[in-house]
């Protein structure tokens, strides 16, 4: 089957009914397509279809008299994917819904063709009635889980809108120029040449932003290392860090590799990379050949170094911990439908121990920066003020960034703050 919306109500069903990550799906569908359109239309809609399904799944609450979820899963994301058309991508009414009803017949679902068709009318019969409903409940109106909702409420009123707002915003693309094999000033003259819109970051030394995505292989300067795609959030983290020639470095919790490497474009150091999955560690060392980089990657447990560590401490430490990644739901849209509330206290309890096997591999003197891409307080300063509570070896390293604002003894960044992912940063010295 090559039909692009048969693929993605498929592929979308997995998502949002069965727990397949968007990566995932993505994936093992794209190769099925040959033109590179029909590729780039089954991403936006997957992306677009995880983003909004709690509000268009709602939506179908309405629509509907009996419930296709369980008998007719890949119907029901079908009819899902029809509102996105409409309602988001904006495609031409009659071209959008002639192509839902043919892609329930390319589901071998010809009986429920009609029915995909009288569902699709009837949204547009409606349309005005049915988004005021919608939009009365902060849940439906940002598609949002109702516990997600509530935490931000929570720890972020003042900032709730916006965050959820933003959330959900097309995020620029953002590249890092590796200062090993280029320039920032150099890169971009040849993206300009190519026909790409790109413009320096303005406050982050390496960062490049593009408007819109695009496919990255294809870009100048790919292939030969020139660059790596990371948000301006991530890219903090060298700047921080603060690493010099000879050091030797630890980034715990590595893959993909980013900040790993980001960090060896820096300054000639000693670093090693270490990963908890196997498969994840085989991404970082891809991305080190390509960028011309080199690190130690080992497949360890971060919150048990006797299995991995030799004896010998770190100047610096990065801990980019497993978190809830609340705070790139722009760009990991799926994650809403995944992550549950249930979900946090085991997350804080690996987040505090591996901080406190990994405290002392740090040399007197060495600097740890903890890192999380989730916006809830629970994770972010809780868990570093009872860190910090616990030691009398540890001094919090006072931060300001152009974006965000201080949180505790450390910074957030919010969805959106300088268009940017949402990120929180601490770091201790070791007196």
């Amino acid at each position: 089957m090559n039909d692009t919306r048969a693929l993605a109500a498929q592929a979308l069903a997995d998502i949002a009914l069965h727990g397949k990550s968007l990566r995932e799906a993505m994936e093992q569908k794209a190769p099925k397509l040959r033109d590179p359109r029909d590729r780039a239309l089954l991403m936006a809609l997957l992306s677009d279809g995880a983003r909004w399904w709690l509000r268009f799944d709602a939506a179908l609450d309405r629509l509907l008299d009996k419930p296709l979820r369980r008998k007719e899963p890949e119907v029901h994301a079908l009819l899902v994917l029809g509102l996105v058309q409409l309602e988001v991508l904006e495609l031409q009414d009659y071209a959008a819904v002639a192509a839902t009803v043919e892609a329930a017949r390319a589901l071998n679902r010809p009986r429920l063709a009609g029915l995909v068709n009288a569902v699709l009318r009837r949204w547009q019969r409606e349309r005005t009635d049915l988004l005021a409903a919608l939009d009365a409940r902060p849940q439906t109106r940002y598609a949002m889980p109702p516990w997600l909702v509530k935490a931000i409420a929570a720890d972020w009123p003042a900032q709730q809108d916006a965050v959820l707002a933003d959330s959900n915003r097309e995020p620029p693309l953002m590249l890092r120029a590796n200062r090993r094999r280029t320039s920032r000033d150099a890169l971009i003259e040849q993206l300009h040449a190519a026909g790409y819109q790109a413009d320096p970051h303005p406050w982050l030394a390496d960062g490049i932003v593009l408007p819109h995505s695009s496919d990255i292989t294809r870009m100048p300067g790919f292939a030969q290392g020139l660059f790596a795609v990371q948000d301006g959030a991530a890219q903090v983290a060298a700047d921080i860090a603060d690493v010099h020639a000879g050091q030797r470095v630890l980034d715990a919790c590595a893959a993909p590799g980013g900040k790993a490497c980001h960090l060896l474009e820096r300054a000639d150091i000693a670093l090693t990379a270490l990963e908890f999955d196997a498969a994840r560690a085989t991404r970082i060392g891809q991305n080190l050949e390509r960028l011309g980089l080199h690190a130690e990657v080992r497949v360890g447990d971060a919150g048990d170094p006797a299995g991995w560590w030799d004896g010998r401490p770190f100047d610096r430490i990065l801990i980019d911990a497993p978190c809830s990644a609340t705070g790139v739901l722009r760009r990991r849209p799926d994650v809403r439908l995944h992550r549950r509330a249930s979900d946090i206290e085991a997350l804080v309890a690996q987040q505090r121990r591996i901080l406190a096997a990994l405290w002392p591999l740090l040399a007197p003197g060495g600097r740890l920066v903890f890192i999380t891409c989730s916006l809830l307080r629970a994770e972010n300063e809780a868990v570093v003020e009872g860190f910090f509570a616990s030691r009398n070896d540890a001094k919090a390293i006072p931060l300001a960034l152009p974006a965000g604002q201080a949180a505790a003894p450390g910074w957030q960044i919010l969805p959106g703050d300088g268009d940017l992912d949402g990120m929180y940063y601490a770091v201790f010295e070791r007196r």
